[in-house]
Parts: C-alpha cells; sequence; structure tokens
C-alpha cells in the first residue's frame, strides 16, 4: 500500500510539474507577444503623428487659397477671407409674429421629375 502511495505522490509531483511547465512557455509567449504589440502600437503613433503632420502642411491656408484660385474655372471655389465672417448677434432674426403658421402637411420633397 506504501509503494502505491509514493507511485501515485510521484506521477502527482510529475503531472504538477509538467502544468507549471507548460504554464510558463504559455506566460512567457503571452509576454513576447505582448511586447510585440506594444512595439507596434508605438510605430503606428510615429506614422499617425507623421500623417497628422503631412495633413497640417498639406491643408496650409495659402495653399488652399492658390489653389482655389489655380482651380476657380473648374470648381467655382471662391476664396474665404476673414471679412466673410460675422457674429451672431449681427444676424437678423425674424420674429415669432412674423412666421406663418403651418396648418396642414409640408411637401418637403417636391417634384421630381422638374
Amino acid at each position: 500500500m506504501r509503494s502505491l502511495l509514493y507511485i501515485l505522490s510521484a506521477l502527482a509531483v510529475m503531472g504538477l510539474a509538467y502544468w507549471a511547465y507548460s504554464e510558463n512557455y504559455k506566460t512567457q509567449a503571452s509576454l513576447d507577444r505582448s511586447h510585440a504589440l506594444q512595439g507596434e502600437i508605438g510605430r503606428m503613433q510615429e506614422e499617425l503623428a507623421v500623417l497628422r503632420a503631412e495633413w497640417a502642411y498639406l491643408n496650409r491656408p495659402d495653399r488652399l487659397r492658390d489653389l482655389a484660385r489655380m482651380n476657380y474655372d473648374k470648381l467655382e471655389l471662391n476664396v474665404l477671407e476673414p471679412g466673410q465672417f460675422g457674429r451672431v448677434d449681427q444676424i437678423a432674426f425674424a420674429d415669432d409674429d412674423e412666421l406663418p403658421e403651418i396648418t396642414g402637411a409640408v411637401d418637403v420633397i417636391g417634384d421630381l421629375e422638374e
């Protein structure tokens, strides 16, 4: 009986050793994958910073103004100037009593064949 207990104990120790060994390798693989992902995230953040810098460079107001002027005959885009903008207090809103009362359905689609 004692020898059976020793054999079962030895098998249990070997089984636990194998489990600990496999868990160690799984942990190491997960850590390696985590380090690889961290490196990839860093590279992507650098790439995103470069793309943002390129976007800012391409959207310079003087460049866009020149492009709008060069392609006016095709696109008919007007150049935006600061004087074209106003303040909200300069907008003339209609009085509530001047608005017509809506009594029925309103056709917002209109006739498509026109």
